[in-house]
């Protein structure tokens, strides 16, 4: 009766062992789980950003001298470089980017002289401009397209009237007005975009004279600039 038993314990112990060996040479029904890859992130306009900028401005206003013995004197138009830096911030909520962003800026957008008789009435060429817009724009992933607008100041030249008697005579101020414009701006990278903008600029008509109202200059100071910029954007 023993030798049953341990024959049967033993048989037992040789059918596990032999069905766990079959078992290990089976291909397992589980595969290792695949290595996990970080989606590469959503690039995003929010940040502040800073870069520089270099283009084309033209002179829309006239510029005109009052000499009471020879009426008004105008001059032509004057278009010429324009360039300087700019700095802001954006924030996107969806498609939508909202943004502020100021600038100074060199202009050459003055206005050619003009002469009558002895009387020359030599025109400025340089001046500058800045601005402080809000800026409104839809984004397509890495592309924005924009509207902006705001404040505008500066002193673009006029003329400065060379009467024999009274000498040069020319107020020379900053003048404040506004500026409206657009563009598009492309992210080249996570951190540097480039664009290209259009604006129009109004500082006001700039009045000014010698001996009460006898004698006087007016500028008409308007003019539009193209420019292309470049942006490196703060993460």
């Amino acid at each position: 009766m023993r030798t049953s038993v341990f024959g049967l314990l033993a048989g037992t112990a040789a059918l596990i062992a032999a069905s766990t060996a079959s078992a290990a040479d089976l291909p397992s029904r589980y595969s290792p789980a695949p290595a996990y890859n970080a989606a590469p992130p959503i690039f995003t306009w929010t940040g502040f950003y800073a870069g520089v900028n270099a283009g084309y401005g033209w002179s829309t206003g006239d510029s005109r001298y009052y000499d009471p013995a020879f009426g008004y004197i105008g001059s032509s138009r004057k278009g010429g470089f324009v360039g300087g830096a700019q700095a802001g911030y954006n924030y996107q909520l969806g498609m939508f980017v909202l943004g502020a962003e100021t600038d100074l800026q060199y202009a050459a957008v003055g206005n050619k002289g003009a002469s009558y008789g002895a009387t020359y009435y030599p025109g400025d060429d340089d001046g500058y401009f800045g601005t402080i817009r809000a800026r409104l724009g839809v984004a397509f992933d890495r592309a924005l397209v924009y509207g902006t607008g705001g404040f505008a100041y500066g002193d673009i030249g006029g003329n400065r009237a060379y009467d024999p008697v009274l000498g040069y005579h020319r107020d020379n101020s900053t003048n404040g007005g506004w500026t409206l414009g657009g563009g598009v701006e492309y992210a080249v990278t996570d951190n540097f975009t480039a664009k290209v903008e259009g604006l129009y600029v109004d500082l006001d008509t700039k009045s000014n004279y010698a001996l009460g109202e006898i004698v006087g200059t007016r500028r008409d100071t308007e003019f539009g600039v193209v420019r292309a910029g470049v942006n490196y954007k703060f993460n």
